[in-house]
């Protein structure tokens, strides 16, 4: 059930984002969704690597559920930095239509 209310609320905040700079809004909460997975799943194949290389057998002791919870702050951590960086570069690029319609009938053309 707490997975499910992380994946809502992480949906969420990228929907709001998408939105707030006319991107798409669905794409970007499906994207933070993949984003979340795809954290867990590099973080926990980096980190069974190296528990194995630094003491082997080590995983087949670690309990399962733990493992997961210890997994969830790495994939919060990757939608983290995904949803900073969509952000500034969306703010860097973003004019608001104010911007532009002050700029209709000047001539924006060097010669």
């Amino acid at each position: 059930m707490f997975g499910l209310i992380l994946l809502y609320w992480i949906g969420k905040y990228f929907y709001r984002l998408a939105e707030k700079y006319q991107k798409s809004p669905w794409g970007f909460a499906i994207l933070g969704v993949v984003v979340y997975y795809g954290g867990i799943a590099i973080f926990s194949i980096a980190f069974g690597i190296t528990m194995e290389i630094l003491n082997p057998g080590y995983l087949d002791t670690f309990d399962d559920t733990l493992f997961g919870v210890f997994m969830i702050p790495f994939g919060l951590l990757s939608c983290y930095l995904l949803y900073k960086y969509l952000e500034k570069k969306w703010k860097k690029n973003h004019q608001t239509p104010t911007e532009l319609i002050d700029e209709i009938g000047t001539d924006n053309t060097l010669i």
